[in-house]
């Protein structure tokens, strides 16, 4: 999915709706922006409403960044128009009834980050496996059972979060085929933990005004853990390995609510660039935003060569929001490391100025005593004569 495909449901969009609604308002029907999330009257207060001004969403979420941001690793966001538009799109997947999430998006593009703050508006725990030597897919059956018995016994709402660099094996994916599929995992639990869970489920099941048969207990123990553990997959479409998978393991996006993530628009590169640009101190202000722009050309500069140099070469050369970011950083550490080498030739040149500053008196005082003594000496020579 590209801007181009994005162009054309629009179009198809607004024809259908002018074939079927006579009296339409388009501009009142398809005004910007138009989005919808579960936050629209603040974080807590699960309402599905829609939000029409930007400003008001960016205070939203810049106020949930900032209550993530109090509890968890620090995450150094910049909220622009696109990077909220996913976090809403994010929020109403988790929001519904067994909503599992499909991230696509090139890497550094922010699925991650995205994810976790939508996570938190939701009041969900996220969790990923943490790769280790060895790691395999009986530990990742130990994780999942672990989750599953989080969300199905004790009915703590999580996000498994998965990334493309977490699939260590192939096999990782029949566990999350499954998992998406039907929510039945085979042989994740072992027939007296089984027994276990159902033990422990009964009295519920009861007061659900269910029949406690084993089969309605697990029955119901698998669909409360679909109803509190969200599936969010963060993959990138480079190369043929999401097509590969999707066929294999269809659903990974039969079973999930998909999100594209594009590169960039200028206005986002321009924003983030101002937000990295503006804490450092060796730059004048009024360069900073001019500075931030040419960041950004060089930018979709780079993009549009690589386009280019596809259609000549057949050869990729792929810039993400990453490599944006990595930029930015070697301009600031460029502009220190510069910066510093300057003061270090400035404070040399100054403490040599000093110096013959210094001499120059020296060389004076030298020479008015030497005016003296002459004047002393001629009169001493005057005296013996």
């Amino acid at each position: 999915v590209d801007r181009t495909d994005i162009d054309m449901f629009t179009k198809l969009q607004r024809e259908v709706a002018k074939k079927s609604f006579d009296e339409i308002d388009e501009d009142n029907a398809f005004k910007k922006p138009n989005l919808y999330c579960h936050f629209a009257l603040g974080v807590g207060d699960p309402k599905y409403m829609p939000i029409d001004n930007w400003t008001h969403l960016q205070k939203l979420l810049n106020d949930a960044l900032d209550a993530y941001n109090e509890l968890n690793a620090q995450m150094n966001l910049v909220l622009f128009e696109d990077a909220m538009t996913h976090i809403c799109r994010i929020n109403r997947i988790l929001e519904a009834p067994r909503g599992n999430a499909l991230l696509i998006g090139v890497g550094g593009s922010g699925k991650q980050s995205l994810a976790r703050l939508a996570a938190s508006i939701s009041s969900l725990e996220v969790f990923q496996i943490t790769l280790r030597k060895g790691y395999n897919i009986n530990d990742l059956k130990t994780d999942l059972g672990a989750l599953y018995i989080k969300a199905g016994q004790k009915g703590i709402g999580t996000v498994f979060l998965m990334t493309d660099s977490q699939v260590a094996d192939e096999k990782f994916l029949v566990l999350i085929n499954d998992m998406l599929a039907s929510g039945e995992i085979p042989g994740l639990f072992a027939d007296d933990a089984i027994d276990e869970i159902i033990g422990s489920m009964r009295n519920e099941v009861k007061a659900q005004g269910i029949d406690d048969t084993r089969e309605n207990i697990w029955k119901y123990f698998i669909e409360k853990v679909r109803r509190n553990l969200k599936v969010v997959l963060c993959f990138s479409p480079v190369g043929t390995t999401l097509r590969v998978r999707s066929r294999k393991f269809p659903a990974i996006t039969n079973c999930t609510s998909i999100d594209w993530y594009h590169e960039w628009p200028e206005e986002a590169l321009i924003s983030v660039a101002n937000r990295f640009v503006s804490d450092v101190d060796t730059l004048k202000p009024e360069l900073k935003d001019s500075v931030a722009k040419f960041m950004a050309f060089v930018h979709k500069s780079v993009n549009e060569m690589s386009i280019t140099y596809l259609q000549n070469d057949k050869r990729y050369n792929y810039t993400t929001p990453k490599s944006f970011l990595e930029q930015i950083t070697l301009y600031k550490n460029l502009l220190s490391k510069k910066t510093r080498e300057l003061q270090e030739k400035i404070n040399r040149l100054e403490s040599g100025l000093v110096k013959l500053q210094s001499c120059a008196r020296q060389v004076d005082d030298l020479k008015d005593k030497l005016a003296a003594q002459e004047v002393e000496l001629k009169q001493k020579n005057e005296d013996a004569d």
